[in-house]
């Protein structure tokens, strides 16, 4: 990674591009080298972890049964495989579009100085090394197929009679549907979603080895950020990962409220923690730029506030205490520049210790909730839900 041309080309970094399924996906013809033939990747994986299921419970007469939950009925599979699993591969090629010039920004705008452009490359090919790792996805394929499937048969599979599994003594059986369910369609939905968490962690090691860099940041950048608040923009790549997230909550719920005749504002307190932690996990690590952050609008408090000093000394000299007579004080530039430099240390002041907004905070909020917000019609019917809603708004 010494080689200067190598430095002197635009850094391109993709979160997306390599590793063993991506490249086994272009084996496949299923994907393309930027991403392309999405559709035909989201049908062929959908349709092969929830079509078998719906064939074999119609053979074993559990499609329209009359066990407790029925295939037909299972809206948390449903929603699960039909909705949260395609969004999780349509993420793939918005994650990729976003995230793909942040790198180049950092270097375009001359925020990578010339003593750490070394320290910067090294830093992005030792994220690709992590991206592209064999061992990784080997190692997470058999997390899952062993902790994983432990998990949801004993923590998440209904311990009764349903489409997937039937009472046997002190445990229950798998059916047809249910072994094709338990080690081919959830095994594939928490890969590709534990598999995106992965990711996170080697996206927010790649920003962490950035922010130790010495980062040339100006203060008085109109983004209130000293010139990286593209990093809180690029967040919002992430939405889709947090709104799949969403729509599995909201096929839990929607479960409990149609089959066991609970009530949407009995899980007010535990969503409203679920979109609060989803939304921390993709910003909190933005915040190892606080530091540098801090630092720069520290100086730049001293540095602006001994120059307004100086200026304004000069400008109270000429102009107030008799200075400048005989000049005309309308059309100088003197004033123009006097409110010049105050709108530039109120920059400085006004300068945020973290490379987001709150409105970055509302929008990755929001898309974590959204696939919930049908549910409201459970409790309000939807005339009076459009009535409030207008007199909200007007």
């Amino acid at each position: 990674m010494s080689d200067p041309t190598v430095m002197q080309e635009p850094p391109d970094f993709s979160l997306v591009l390599g590793g063993p399924l991506y490249q086994m996906f272009r084996r496949a013809h299923l994907s393309g080298p930027a991403q392309e033939l999405l559709w035909r990747r989201v049908l062929i994986i959908a349709l092969f972890a929830w079509l078998p299921l719906v064939a074999l419970s119609a053979f074993e007469g559990h499609l329209f049964g009359r066990q407790n939950l029925s295939f037909l009925h299972d809206i948390e599979s449903h929603v699960r495989l039909l909705l949260a699993l395609p969004v999780l591969i349509i993420a793939e090629l918005i994650v990729h579009r976003r995230i793909r010039p942040v790198m180049r920004h950092f270097v375009e705008r001359g925020l990578v100085t010339p003593g750490d452009t070394l320290k910067f490359y090294s830093a992005i090919e030792a994220a690709k090394r992590a991206r592209d790792s064999v061992w990784m996805e080997f190692g997470l394929m058999l997390f899952v197929l062993t902790v994983g499937h432990w998990i949801w048969r004993h923590k998440v599979a209904l311990a009764a009679a349903s489409w997937y599994a039937v009472p046997e003594g002190t445990g229950v059986h798998l059916t047809l549907a249910g072994y094709w369910y338990g080690f081919v369609s959830i095994p594939i939905f928490q890969f590709l979603l534990l598999r995106w968490y992965l990711r996170l962690v080697i996206w927010f090691q790649l920003l962490w080895r950035v922010s130790r860099l010495n980062l040339r940041l100006l203060p008085t950048h109109p983004d209130h950020a000293g010139g990286i608040g593209f990093l809180g923009k690029s967040s919002y790549a992430f939405g889709p990962i947090l709104f799949a997230q969403g729509t599995v909550l909201a096929g839990l719920i929607a479960s409990r409220i149609f089959y066991h005749g609970e009530s949407l504002m009995s899980f007010k307190l535990s969503f409203g923690g679920f979109v609060g932690f989803f939304v921390l996990v993709i910003l909190a690590p933005l915040i190892m730029f606080t530091p540098l952050l801090s630092r720069t609008r520290r100086s730049g408090l001293n540095e602006y506030g001994t120059l307004a000093t100086v200026y304004v000394a000069d400008f109270d000299k000429k102009w107030v205490r008799g200075g400048a007579k005989g000049e005309e004080i309308l059309g100088t530039a003197d004033i123009q520049s006097l409110a010049d430099l105050g709108n530039s240390y109120a920059l400085v002041r006004e300068m945020r210790l973290v490379p987001f907004a709150l409105d970055d905070v509302t929008r990755l909020a929001v898309a974590t909730a959204a696939p919930v917000l049908p549910l409201l019609l459970t409790i309000m019917p939807l005339e009076e839900l459009l009535t409030r809603l207008l007199k909200t708004i007007f």
